[in-house]
């Protein structure tokens, strides 16, 4: 009797992982599915590059493999944005559309973290989509870094102290290029003493009160090579931004390095906004600049 309740054990144990099987089997088609189609819709794939909350991107997958793969930081004043709702409607789409793969990252936040920490967070998740470029349908030798305001300033940074690349194990040539929309801390020392009040604590909040902090986290101070190989520096007619896109596409040309500088129109915050709100709609004046530059850049 003993023998045979064993027995009946066993064999309701072996139908139920046979019932199993192909549930198991349909999941994993399922997640293959969604990763194969992922970015094809409008819902691109979450996936997290770190372990706190903050580490995660949303990426768009290409619809054709090796494309190029453009990937996008948020603005926010390095202490508020979200990959949800700063990337601006228009680039996904847009860029899908154009042959390419889309990321848009999210880094952590002041206070919590320090700027330095944030540039590392961009260089992390530059290593983390490079090392999966094949399983995700990309070419890892032609990528682009984008990013608008603070995420401009964070961008030009991982752009040009090698460092936040270098300790993500990536060097210069892991960027075809970056492109910074209308940052104004490109030089952090001036802008802090030459910005107004309207943004002073907020800087201090970010860069706090020491120069040698300040100029260590300013892009021109590091435009001396080795830098990303180009850069397509966008600005509207804000007088601080301007003056400091301005001064950072000089420094990089003095040292050797491709750097390209076009202003648009719109002033204060409403300009600031529109050319990340509306780049990528064919009927801004910006996206056929940064179409005609990425075709070029990809095209080497």
């Amino acid at each position: 009797m003993k023998t045979s309740l064993t027995l009946c054990a066993l064999l309701l144990a072996l139908a139920s992982a046979e019932a199993q099987l192909p549930l198991v089997e349909r999941l994993r088609e399922r997640i293959a599915e969604r990763r194969a189609n992922a970015g094809t819709t409008a819902n691109p794939i979450e996936m997290s590059y770190g372990r706190d909350p903050l580490q995660k991107l949303d990426y768009w997958r290409p619809t054709a493999a090796g494309s190029p793969l453009v990937v996008f930081v948020h603005g926010g004043g390095w202490k508020r944005g979200d990959k949800n709702n700063a990337t601006g409607p228009e680039k996904p789409a847009h860029y899908l559309a154009h042959g390419y793969g889309f990321a848009s990252i999210n880094y952590r936040l002041v206070p919590a973290a320090t700027v330095e920490q944030q540039a590392q967070d961009v260089a992390s998740a530059l290593a983390f989509l490079i090392r999966q470029a094949e399983s995700l349908g990309f070419d890892a030798s032609r990528v682009v870094l984008m990013g608008h305001s603070a995420g401009a300033h964070l961008s030009a940074l991982v752009g040009t102290d090698m460092r936040y690349l270098k300790k993500a194990e990536l060097s210069p040539k892991s960027l075809r290029g970056v492109i910074p929309l209308d940052g104004a801390c490109y030089d952090v020392p001036r802008q802090i003493a030459e910005g107004g009040d309207f943004m002073q604590d907020t800087y201090i909040d970010a860069f706090g009160s020491e120069k040698e902090r300040q100029l260590a986290l300013s892009p021109t101070h590091h435009a001396a090579a080795p830098n990303a190989p180009a850069f397509l520096i966008l600005h509207v007619q804000r007088v601080d931004g301007a003056a400091q896109s301005k001064a950072l596409g000089e420094a990089l040309t003095k040292a050797g390095t491709s750097a390209e500088v076009r202003g648009f129109e719109g002033t204060g915050l409403r300009g600031h906004t529109e050319i990340n709100r509306r780049l990528g709609d064919p009927d801004y004046p910006a996206t056929p600049v940064v179409d005609e530059w990425l075709k070029k850049i990809f095209a080497k």
